[in-house]
């Protein structure tokens, strides 16, 4: 398959450095110097993952990131001279999947795009063993509708809704041992987190994320719910849980 990556950066040394990074690892890049050309790409091409300024001309990287997290699943790993763990936070809790503070080494961003990647790109799974098996197919929460085994996602009444890869991973895993606890750490090795970037907090922001999408309330949730000190917990009523 070829793996599509968009550099947005309007610097033109870094979109080469990043050109040639994602070059050398296989995949294949395409450059927009701005939030409008990153736009009127996407339009006409499909990305499986954007690397994005966080300070561009225009419209600022985070509010790109946000436009096009509300309309399409894309990995996106923002790239950033804001290194204050306040910036970084409000990056991942709005729309990024990561983040990447420049000056950066070239190893350690092809590693962050591959574990991006890996959680976004549907791709065939190999078969578990069947204790390891979700407890159910599908699910109904709230306006979510959920196909555990076709890896989709619908809200009724927003079709252009949906939720990243990470957040149908969360999903998924919680799903297979429902109304029992998973601790952060189950929850980080699902999500091929290889790297010291990725802590519990993390999992927190993904968590938050995930509630905001599929909770009517999200500071008083009703199906994925925290248990102190143990992790977090699916709880689907009966009835809207199809078994």
């Amino acid at each position: 398959m070829q793996v599509k990556i968009l550099i947005v950066e309007d610097d033109p040394d870094m979109a080469e450095m990043l050109f040639d990074l994602v070059e050398a690892e296989g995949w294949t890049p395409f450059v927009a110097r701005s939030a409008e050309e990153a736009t009127a790409f996407l339009a006409r091409d499909i990305v499986h993952l954007i690397l994005l300024d966080h300070n561009l001309p225009g419209a600022s990287g985070r509010t790109f990131a946000q436009r096009v997290r509300s309309s399409m699943d894309v990995g996106i790993i923002m790239v950033t001279a804001a290194g204050s763990s306040a910036e970084r936070v409000l990056g991942l809790e709005t729309a990024a999947d990561d983040y990447i503070v420049k000056p950066f080494e070239p190893i350690e961003l092809a590693a962050r795009m591959k574990a991006v990647l890996r959680r976004s790109i549907q791709v065939p799974k190999p078969d578990r063993l069947p204790d390891l098996a979700p407890a159910t197919s599908s699910l109904q929460l709230g306006a979510w509708t959920i196909d555990l085994k076709r890896r989709l996602a619908v809200c009724e009444g927003h079709p252009g809704k949906t939720l990243t890869g990470a957040e149908f991973t969360l999903l998924e895993l919680l799903a297979e041992t429902p109304n029992l606890p998973v601790a952060r750490a189950q929850i980080l090795e699902r999500l091929g987190s290889g790297t010291e970037r990725y802590v519990d907090r993390n999992v927190d922001v993904l968590v938050l994320r995930l509630r905001r999408k599929i909770e009517e309330n999200p500071e008083l949730p009703r199906y994925i719910k925290t248990r102190r000190g143990r992790g977090y917990v699916l709880e689907a009523p009966r009835h809207e849980t199809e078994r």
